[in-house]
């Protein structure tokens, strides 16, 4: 990797040139600066590094150094940081235990469940708990039981979180005791559907799953006329287990389905796992309590493991899993330092970014997901990343976990299934995607016309537009369509490059209902 050294050497160098300026003034600069001179974004910021992925050499740069909110190109550092650290045959644990002594069908004491950071664990995965449980031939427990978060501290809610987004599923607390409700693995989420009613005037029939006491719902929508508009609204109270569901839904519609975080996840696994318990004829007798240790001589009476991290990275990266990127920068933490926080698990993360060239001197990560606003990364150092991670050992399978353009699967498209179609960008580039209001990224890998392969990184912030993923698309697909050794351009137009009928603007962080 010499080369690729000495082309990250060239990279950064770069990185101090004036605005507009480039290695030459190259047919590949005309193309991408015209794209970037698109009126949505006047008056916005740019940050973009176009590099040969052999020697590293640049090829492409505007304002390539300057920092801007990356969004969901954070999660580049984090899954990488994640699969350097842990490793990709990483699993996370889940336990029940206790430190009693069973006898007969009586076990004297408290049970235990203790959770590991595992984002993925079902309703399922408890119930084959409980099973296990009664397996053994407990049927009454004489104590509590007691919920082990303790692997995490109980900081829930990352720095600078938008209030108004405490509900949403992007949006869900991190604890290491948790559970999904579905198979995409959005943790510390149910899944609220209303369906019309049986005529105009009642109200929804709404269902919840998994179906759980934990959460209430206070229904206050109402079955409107067919053909009236929909306006249902689905939206968890602060500080509570509530949710209420307000407006009205058309007769003979479709079933709404919402995804809403819960408040406190710890409790939410252990009502459901105590649920599993009692429809197995395990009877516990004391109260359930939340966030106190297990005894060190407590013995496992049932455990459940995780994917290994080399399989979680699909539904992570592909579906950009906010929550699954905070349970590994915590988990980071406390691989390396014993403590499960934020604060530890970015010190590793900083400190491995240090290790693989990215000058983290001009980065500030203040999350693991990206929908912190105060995270700030340049482009030029996302492409040094990578550039850098492609001789890891578990390259492949991280590289793997990246969206695919095009690619209608959506376990290998992901939040990119939509975008680029009937372009030579089609499934060809792999790139991990970012939104939130105001910030956009697509930063990844492509194949040029001449069989070149390239590393890409587009930021773009402070736009007023609702969109501007198309200039993202149009600077990729002038890459996937050009010869850029021969210096044979063939510029895109943005909103010519994406091609899917219906696609959308938001990727799964933020419409999860419609996309994914």
């Amino acid at each position: 990797m010499a080369a690729v050294a000495a082309g990250l050497a060239a990279l950064v160098g770069l990185g101090a040139l004036p605005a507009g300026a480039g290695p030459s003034d190259t047919g590949l600069k005309g193309a991408i600066d015209t794209i970037l001179a698109d009126p949505r974004l006047e008056g916005g910021a740019v940050s973009v590094t176009v590099a040969d992925a052999a020697t590293g050499e640049p090829l492409y740069q505007r304002h390539s150094g300057d920092r801007l909110m990356p969004a969901s190109n954070t999660k580049l550092a984090t899954s990488a940081a994640a699969m350097a650290l842990l490793g990709p045959e990483h699993r996370f644990r889940t336990e029940v235990l206790s430190a009693g002594r069973q006898r007969g069908g009586v076990l004297h004491g408290d049970l235990y469940l203790r959770g590991g950071g595992d984002p993925t664990t079902l309703a399922r995965d408890y119930q084959a708990l409980a099973a296990r449980v009664a397996a053994a031939g407990v049927r009454r427990v004489t104590g509590r039981l007691v919920a082990d978060d303790t692997r995490f501290d109980t900081q829930r809610l990352g720095r600078s979180w938008a209030a108004d987004d405490e509900s949403s599923y992007y949006s869900a607390q991190i604890s290491p005791l948790t559970l999904a409700p579905d198979t995409d693995y959005d943790a510390g989420t149910v899944v609220v559907e209303a369906a019309p009613g049986p005529r105009a005037g009642a109200a929804p029939r709404v269902t919840l799953t998994p179906r759980t006491d934990y959460v209430r719902i206070d229904n206050r929508a109402t079955t409107v006329p067919a053909g009236r508009p929909g306006t249902l609204s689905v939206e968890r109270e602060h500080g509570t287990n509530t949710i209420t569901v307000t407006g009205g839904i058309p007769l003979g519609a479709t079933a709404t389905k919402e995804w809403v975080s819960v408040w406190e996840p710890t409790g939410y696994a252990a009502a459901v796992f105590a649920d599993a318990l009692a429809a197995r004829g395990v009877r516990v007798a004391g109260p359930t309590r939340l966030g106190a240790p297990t005894p060190a001589a407590a013995k496992v009476l049932a455990a459940h493991s995780s994917m290994p991290l080399k399989e979680l990275m699909h539904p992570f990266m592909k579906l950009s899993n906010n929550a699954h990127a905070e349970a590994l920068t915590k988990a980071i933490g406390h691989r390396a330092t014993g403590r499960g926080t934020w604060s530890a698990g970015l010190a590793a993360i900083e400190a491995y970014l240090r290790e693989e060239g990215v000058r983290t001197a001009t980065v500030r990560q203040a999350d693991g997901s990206g929908l912190s606003r105060m995270n700030l990364f340049p482009a030029e150092q996302l492409a040094r990343l990578l550039l850098a991670v492609q001789d890891a050992p578990w390259y492949a399978d991280w590289y793997a976990s990246l969206p695919v353009a095009c690619a209608p699967d959506r376990a290998v498209g992901g939040t990119l299934r939509t975008r680029m179609c009937g372009t030579p960008a089609a499934l060809n580039t792999h790139a991990k995607t970012g939104s939130l209001t105001g910030a956009s990224a697509l930063s990844g890998y492509v194949t040029d016309a001449g069989g070149r392969r390239l590393v890409y990184s587009v930021v773009l912030n402070n736009y007023l537009a609702p969109s501007v993923k198309s200039v993202e698309d149009a600077i990729v697909v002038t890459l996937a369509r050009s010869d850029t050794a021969e210096g044979l351009i063939t510029p895109a137009a943005p909103g010519r490059a994406r091609g899917a009928e219906g696609a959308t603007d938001l990727e799964c962080s933020w419409r999860k209902p419609a996309l994914c």
